[in-house]
Parts: structure tokens; sequence; C-alpha cells
């Protein structure tokens, strides 16, 4: 039986910037992109923790080291500059495949805190 199970997660990120005029998407620091074992491209699940707003987009890529979480297009007007926000994505898997999930706890300045 396949299961969609937790891949990844950005735990308590802060959107540090919201363009409703970009394309749509997630901006997100290219180290935390790889620390989380995600890849531009990838769809992800986005929680507000400020509304509760739940929203589906896809990663692309930011400069490393910046910190940036950035709303693109319509989901900057569900989650604003300065709300804190999981990234989660998930994966499919066979019951006999073991997925160990990556969560990446970060601070106030989206830098990893544990």
């Amino acid at each position: 039986m396949m299961r969609t199970i937790m891949k990844s997660k950005l735990h308590n990120a802060t959107i540090t910037q919201a363009n409703v005029n970009y394309e749509g998407s997630i901006t997100i620091d290219k180290e935390l992109v790889e620390k989380a074992n995600l890849i531009g491209g990838e769809r992800v699940q986005i929680v507000d923790l400020d509304n509760g707003e739940r929203l589906e987009t896809y990663v692309i890529v930011g400069e490393r080291g910046s910190g940036v979480i950035g709303m693109n297009g319509p989901a900057a007007l569900k989650c604003e500059k300065g709300h804190k926000v999981h990234i989660i994505s998930y994966v499919m898997a066979d019951d006999r495949e073991l997925v160990e999930p990556r969560v990446i706890i970060l601070n106030e300045g989206n830098k990893i805190k544990q």
C-alpha cells in the first residue's frame, strides 16, 4: 500500500517578504532548501500559524544565507510578511519503505536552531 508521508518540514519559518505581483510560489533560502531535502519546483504545503491558512505552492530556490522566506503571487494574500509558517513536503512511500522525516527548526532570523 502506498501512503503519503511527511518528508521534510521547515518549522517556525518567518515570512520575510510578500509580493502579490510575482509569479506564484514560495522563495526559500538555498541553505534551508538543502537542509530540508527540498528542490526547486517541489510542491509544498504552507501552514500559517498566525491565521490558520493552509495552501499549496512550489519552491523557488533563493539566495544562500539570505534567510528569505518569500510568499509570491496570490499566496502573498494569505501569508503576510512577519507571519510564522511551517513549510511541509510529502512523499509517496510503500509500507516497506522507511521514511525518516527531516524537521528543521528555525529561529527568528530563519537560521537553523536545530
